[in-house]
């Protein structure tokens, strides 16, 4: 079970499309930065649509998209460090 953390938008690289293809059944998805753009995308939106997803609520609120996000799981930084303690690894991409 790996939680897979992406900080970038899918129109700056192509990190969440690697971590999507290469994400297994179990993994989960924590978008962070401008990351968040992603779920604004009905590609994006498709791609991860049967997965565990959090959103890091102040990269949301920051970019003034809590009413847009507001159906995705919005998880503060503790939050964020007890995933990263239940999940058996972390990729950064």
């Amino acid at each position: 079970m790996i939680l897979h953390h992406i900080q970038t938008s899918p129109n700056q690289d192509n990190a969440l499309s690697c971590a999507v293809h290469y994400a297994g059944e179990t993994d989960s998805f924590l978008l962070s930065g401008n990351g968040v753009y992603a779920l604004l995308e009905d590609k994006w939106q498709q791609a991860l649509q049967d997965r565990r997803i959090f959103l890091l609520k102040s990269d949301v609120q920051a970019r003034g998209l809590t009413k847009m996000l507001v159906e995705y799981t919005c998880i503060d930084h503790n939050e964020f460090v007890q995933q990263a303690l239940i999940h058996k690894k972390v990729i950064t991409w």
